[in-house]
């Protein structure tokens, strides 16, 4: 209540000085003005001179990798050099309790990030490493985060031509066995739902063209989504057209993926008649800009692709190449990638708000439910508080104030209508331990 700007980034982009937003069993069931009554509750949170927004929406992720962040033997190599460095060390120490840790803490610090939804594509499943899925899942419920966890795959490996280890890989027809187990244990479909899974076969050189189309067939019986790397690097490029004959699009298309049950992450190098393309499918886009510049991947064509028809959403990626999981971070540095790449005024706070709330709902097929402030959407709100040395002279605009300055964390994440951050801490008592543990577990995996 009484907040200082409501910003919707509904259908009408409505920007509300003064409102208020009414919660209830995790809906939001009102928005009223400063002139509108408020209605009796429960519980209140008074927003005076604060900016709320919708729940930012991370839309790509590896979470376990936070336990090789900025791990110096494994920094400063290109995509391919860095994955096929840190592969037998994940592969090596990856268990449920490590998983467990890695998808606790790198969930808390997307939720002091604003972040209130985040999925995770997770594809890296070892036969003894037991059910990783379901322990990452376990933590999503332990802090209260809404997730949308993918069961990702891996089958290429090195002596077939791809680039993981014998031992990082499954067979396909065992990869779509777990697919659909998974997707019938986890996934729910329901309006406001905390868990939906998507199927993630993890890129072109880790996969085979058969297991993506076997995939896609997989997804359509079970109405669930698809999720991969696309079009990622130059080698990326070079690699599907020496092992395919095509450009990563191209393949994209030629397996059955070029549909709006897709969404693919980065997405860094496609060219204009693939932007057409894409956006002409409604195809969505996760767009990782930490990440693209610390593997110097290039940086993605975002406004192009939006002025294409695509949902363009943010992710993080995973920690050990962004090495962050802060959603405000990555907003600021799109818009900032934007205004570069595209001019000034092509990419402003209020486009790189839609960016990181709507556009990540489209990523994920929630529109209308996620990532706005409307009536029967979700009550996932973050709550800013501007003030401090770094927000003086933000006087006469609040949306651009908050992505120009920071550094910046939320000072309340709601999550279907439930504090997880509240006074900019995560309301867990079990930070400390989770941090202690996961430190350990880290010592293990930077054990060389």
């Amino acid at each position: 209540m009484n907040a200082g700007l409501i910003a919707t980034v509904d259908d009408q982009r409505r920007e509300i000085a003064g409102g208020w937003i009414a919660c209830t069993d995790g809906l939001i069931t009102a928005i009223g003005t400063s002139a509108d009554p408020v209605p009796d509750a429960a519980t209140t949170i008074d927003a005076s001179d604060q900016l709320v927004t919708p729940g930012l929406i991370n839309a790509h992720h590896h979470l376990f990798q936070n336990l090789t962040r900025a791990w110096n033997p494994m920094t400063d190599k290109p995509l391919f050099g860095w994955l096929q460095a840190l592969y037998p060390t994940w592969t090596a120490n990856l268990d449920e309790e490590s998983e467990y840790l890695a998808a606790w803490v790198g969930l808390a610090e997307l939720a002091l990030s604003g972040c209130t939804t985040s999925t995770d594509h997770h594809y890296l499943h070892p036969r003894r490493a037991g059910d990783l899925l379901a322990a990452e899942i376990s933590a999503a419920q332990d802090l209260g985060m809404r997730f949308h966890p993918t069961y990702g795959s891996m089958s290429l490996s090195v002596k077939d031509g791809g680039l993981p280890p014998d031992d990082a890989v499954l067979p396909e027809d065992e990869i779509l066995a777990n697919s659909k187990m998974h997707v019938e244990r986890w996934h729910d479909p329901s309006h406001g739902s905390m868990i939906q899974v998507a199927l993630a076969p993890c890129s072109p050189f880790t996969v085979t063209p058969d297991l993506m189309r076997r995939t896609a067939e997989l997804a359509e019986s079970l109405d669930v989504r698809l999720h991969t790397h696309l079009a990622e690097n130059a080698e990326d490029d070079e690699f599907a057209v020496a092992t395919f004959g095509m450009r990563p699009v191209e393949l994209y298309e030629d397996v059955g993926w070029m549909t709006d049950r897709t969404w693919g992450a980065h997405v860094v190098r496609p060219n204009p008649d693939e932007i057409a393309r894409l956006g002409a499918a409604g195809v969505g886009i996760a767009h990782c800009p930490s990440s693209n510049m610390i593997l110097s991947s290039g940086i993605a064509p975002v406004v192009d692709l939006r002025d294409a028809g695509c949902h363009v959403g943010l992710g993080c990626d995973g920690s050990s190449s962004a090495d962050s999981a802060s959603l405000w971070q990555e907003a600021r540095l799109a818009m900032l990638q934007g205004k570069l790449t595209s001019g000034a005024d092509a990419m402003t706070a209020r486009t790189t708000l839609e960016v990181a709330t709507r556009g990540g709902a489209g990523c994920l097929g929630r529109i209308g439910e996620l990532g706005e402030i409307s009536v029967g959407a979700v009550a996932d709100l973050a709550v800013w508080k501007l003030d401090g040395p770094i927000f003086a002279g933000v006087v006469d605009d609040l949306i651009e104030g908050w992505l120009r300055t920071g550094p910046h964390h939320a000072w309340h994440t709601i999550v279907a209508g439930t504090p997880v951050v509240h006074n900019g801490a995560l309301v867990s008592d079990q930070l400390e331990d989770r941090l202690t543990r996961h430190a350990q577990a880290s010592r293990r995996f930077q054990t060389l």
